[in-house]
Order: C-alpha cells, then sequence, then structure tokens
C-alpha cells in the first residue's frame, strides 16, 4: 500500500472535479478513470464510469470518497487501481449483496466506524469475480501525472452555461434602444 503512495501526490477529495489541480484533486473514480488509461472527465454518479467498472464497487467508493474524512479519504488511494473490474451481470449482484449486506445500517454507525466498515466491504467486493488486471506502478503514475499537467478541457462553443446565456441576452436586451 505505501508503495502507491509513494506514486504521487494525487490528493482524493470528496464531490467530482472539472479537472485536476496541481495537488491531484479529484475523487477515487476520476483517478481510476485516469490510471485504466482512459481521459480525464469529472465524475457525478456511477453511470459516468466506463462499462469495464463495476458499478457496485464503485458506488460504494464514490460513498466512502465523500464521505470520508480528508485523512481516512487518502487511504482509498491503493483501490484506485482495482475499480476496472466488471464482470458478468450474477458476479455484480453478488457483489452489490455482499455490499449490502456489510454497510446496510451504517447509518447506525458513527462515521469512522462507517469508514472501516465500508473499507473492509470494499476490500471483500473486490474478492469476488473478476480482478483488475495489474496496472505497473509507474504506468499509473505516468498517466496521473499526464492528467494533472494537461491544460482543462475547454468546453464547445455552444455550451455555454444557462446563466451566462441569460446574462448575454438580458445585457444585449438592455442596451438596445426602444423606438
Amino acid at each position: 500500500m505505501n508503495k502507491f503512495d509513494h506514486i504521487l501526490n494525487w490528493t482524493l477529495q470528496a464531490g467530482s472535479h472539472v479537472f485536476p489541480g496541481e495537488d491531484g484533486g479529484t475523487c477515487i473514480n476520476e483517478a481510476a478513470l485516469v490510471a485504466a488509461g482512459f481521459p480525464y472527465r469529472p465524475v457525478r454518479s456511477i453511470l459516468d464510469m466506463p462499462p469495464c467498472f463495476s458499478r457496485p464497487i464503485c458506488s460504494l467508493a464514490m460513498m466512502l470518497n465523500d464521505e470520508a474524512n480528508d485523512t481516512d479519504r487518502q487511504r482509498l488511494m491503493p483501490f484506485v487501481t482495482r475499480l476496472a473490474c466488471a464482470d458478468t451481470p450474477e458476479v455484480e449482484r453478488r457483489r452489490a449483496a455482499f455490499i449490502d449486506s456489510q454497510v446496510g445500517y451504517l447509518g447506525l454507525y458513527p462515521r469512522h466506524t462507517r469508514f472501516e466498515r465500508g473499507l473492509k466491504a470494499l476490500e471483500g467486493a473486490l474478492a469476488i469475480g473478476r480482478q483488475a488486471e495489474a496496472i505497473g506502478f509507474e504506468a499509473a503514475r505516468g498517466r496521473l501525472d499526464a492528467a494533472r499537467t494537461e491544460p482543462p478541457p475547454s468546453s464547445p462553443r455552444g455550451a455555454q452555461s444557462i446563466s451566462a446565456k441569460l446574462k448575454a441576452w438580458l445585457g444585449a436586451a438592455q442596451g438596445e434602444s426602444v423606438g
């Protein structure tokens, strides 16, 4: 586990992120995308993950990532290279049932206990079915470094936010003369 921490100082943070900052600054699933060789993109839902990622496992990882404190969240780093392990629908159902049996009552526990139980459930679910293809530490390091140093993807010209469009329209309408 310590060997993966040595790869680089990628920092796992709660929530989705438009682009990784200088310090990493992504959730576990966004880091997993890059480590698996996919282009960086924000992950707001497990449905944003490619089909080769296990939905039950990514869902648990997202929950743990978002509910953890900053220190515990970094304990998820060794799992970044292991999430691309989708299997047959039957195996995915077994994983989901296992996770539910382990963390189904987490709301009854204090936050730190929930994280510890969830971490054990993540490890157990990853042992069910197909394992992710081994990614060398140097390959993962190179991919994460490249994502961190690339410029953020630009939005297509027509993809302005609704707020920006409204401001532009209202600004134009206010500047027009009536008459």
